[in-house]
């Protein structure tokens, strides 16, 4: 069973720092081959303008490749047009790595508490906050959206000791607001930092399971093929 993942910015560093989380899983049963898009597709997807880019630039390469692989990982934690794009024409498996966090969030949320998600610039609180409310129909255990102030191209570029300070921050904002029990990881560059979450809720006395986008749609990608929907 084979799954491309998806990376619609033409970014390959990031691409590349997906890799080691997605070969972690070991799942025998699957092959995983990596679609970094070319340019003019833009490095760093940091808005609604540059998600459609992506898309445009993305579609008719991916549209080649359809026939070719059991499931398909967009890797770029929006509400990203090329997931109903790709579902349009084709009746496989096609993840969008923010809808499978919230759904995995769900699954893992204890009764009384609401998730929550960490991104990175600040233009997608309100456009998460959006696109998790199209894709449950609400937001009553939905506990909003933190951001880093840093662009998705920046999140490998930054010195760690950085990076790490403004997670710590956002996480910190995010439990402070309350009934918090479980956080997304909102980005892919973000993969691999559920520890500094960890730590955070740890210093703060707080029980906080942790979804990474990434995995979530690489699980969920693999439990479908399998079902044979």
């Amino acid at each position: 069973m084979s799954i491309l993942i998806v990376n619609p910015n033409s970014n390959v560093s990031m691409t590349k720092a997906l890799e080691p989380t997605i070969e972690n899983l070991n799942i025998p049963a699957l092959t995983f081959t990596y679609f970094t898009a070319p340019l003019p597709s833009p490095p760093s997807i940091d808005d609604a303008e540059s998600s459609q880019k992506s898309a445009d630039v993305c579609f008719p390469l991916l549209f080649e490749r359809l026939t070719s692989y059991d499931a398909f990982v967009v890797a770029c934690y929006s509400d990203h047009p090329l997931v109903p794009l790709l579902k349009m024409h084709t009746g496989k498996p096609v993840i969008g790595i923010f809808q499978a966090s919230v759904a995995h969030a769900l699954h893992v949320l204890p009764r009384e508490k609401k998730f929550g998600i960490i991104t990175t610039g600040k233009v997608w609180e309100e456009l998460l906050t959006e696109g998790v409310h199209r894709f449950l129909g609400g937001g009553e255990r939905f506990a909003g959206v933190q951001s880093t102030g840093l662009a998705a191209g920046e999140l490998h570029s930054v010195p760690e000791k950085e990076l790490r300070r403004r997670m710590e921050r956002a996480t910190e904002e995010l439990l402070e607001s309350g009934d918090v029990g479980v956080v997304c990881l909102g980005c892919a560059g973000l993969v691999g930092l559920e520890g500094v979450v960890r730590g955070v809720a740890e210093r703060l006395g707080l029980e906080v399971k942790v979804v990474d986008g990434v995995i979530a749609g690489m699980v969920t990608a693999g439990g479908l093929i399998g079902c044979k929907y």
